[in-house]
């Protein structure tokens, strides 16, 4: 016997998930992103990587919390299109990518409280190939 999934029953479940998961891509990458910039020396500049990295780590760790549970539960609405979809799985190893070097070599340039271009274009590049591959996930 086959698991129903109470997700697919209603017809308001699937827009919800896709607001939260959003909002979630919005708080989490977008914070992730200011940072990097900071690192790059555009923007904040008033503030040091190491006091900005403190301020927004609370609001990139709920947006990312959001992101990734809302993206599990999108996925569990019709697993066989989502697994089958390569755009998907580049798009996990991204953000597996992206994570690792956010929590590791960002958060090390940002303790020491000075420039890191590299380590912030890199950064960036990272998370915002996140999103757009989600963007064509469904054109896949």
């Amino acid at each position: 016997m086959l698991i129903q999934n109470p997700l697919n029953e209603s017809s308001v479940a699937f827009p919800i998930l896709e607001c939260a998961h959003i909002l979630g891509i919005i708080c989490g990458v977008g914070t992730a992103a200011l940072m990097s910039l900071r690192l790059l020396g555009v923007g904040m500049i008033r503030s040091s990587p190491a006091r900005l990295w403190n301020e927004t780590m609370p609001l990139t760790l709920g947006g990312l919390v959001l992101a990734i549970s809302s993206g599990l539960l999108l996925f569990s609405i019709d697993p066989e299109m989502y697994y089958t979809n390569p755009v998907l799985r580049f798009k996990m190893v991204v953000l597996l990518a992206a994570l690792g070097f956010y929590y590791t070599m960002v958060r090390r340039a940002a303790a020491r409280d000075r420039k890191a271009s590299l380590v912030a274009i890199v950064s960036l590049g990272l998370f915002a190939l996140v999103p757009l591959a989600g963007i064509y996930i469904g054109y896949y």
